[in-house]
């Protein structure tokens, strides 16, 4: 979990969405993994915050947690969204939709088991999960969400 010194370290970047005529945030914090490529921890527009997906990278050291063991990536995974999701002002209480990557679908039944203690109560999100042929850096499992901004 991250610190609050970590969680407030919303990007102000912003642009205009000439589609909608909205306007859009980048959201970066320290306390998860720094994007590998051009894209942001996360995007606020129009009321919702879009949250790109996360492997378990130590946010700290930049190296996978785990050594293989799908729960420990799990468990690594989901504190890297929620430390994006504090950093644009939202709790997973307010998560809508989630994606689950894994690279082998036998993992099913871990990861769900520690998806639930972390989603599992109140209005669960609304889900998709699929196998893939690969993930960066061999994960084993990526979780992307959208969440509602309050």
């Amino acid at each position: 979990m991250p610190s609050p010194e970590q969680a407030d370290t919303l990007n102000t970047q912003s642009r205009s969405v000439s589609a909608a005529g909205l306007r859009s945030e980048a959201v970066n914090t320290g306390g998860a993994p720094a994007p590998v490529g051009p894209y942001n921890q996360a995007v606020k527009a129009g009321g919702m915050v879009f949250c790109s997906g996360q492997i378990a990278l130590d946010p700290s050291t930049g190296a996978m947690v785990g050594d293989g063991d799908v729960e420990a990536e799990t468990r690594q995974v989901l504190d890297n969204l929620e430390a994006v999701l504090a950093a644009a002002g939202v709790s997973p209480q307010e998560v809508v939709r989630t994606t689950v990557f894994l690279a082998d679908l036998a993992d099913f039944g871990r990861v769900n088991a520690i998806y639930a203690e972390r989603f599992g109560t109140g209005v669960a999100p609304a889900r998709a999960c699929v196998q893939v042929a690969a993930l960066p850096k061999g994960a084993r499992v990526e979780i992307d969400c959208i969440a509602v901004a309050p």
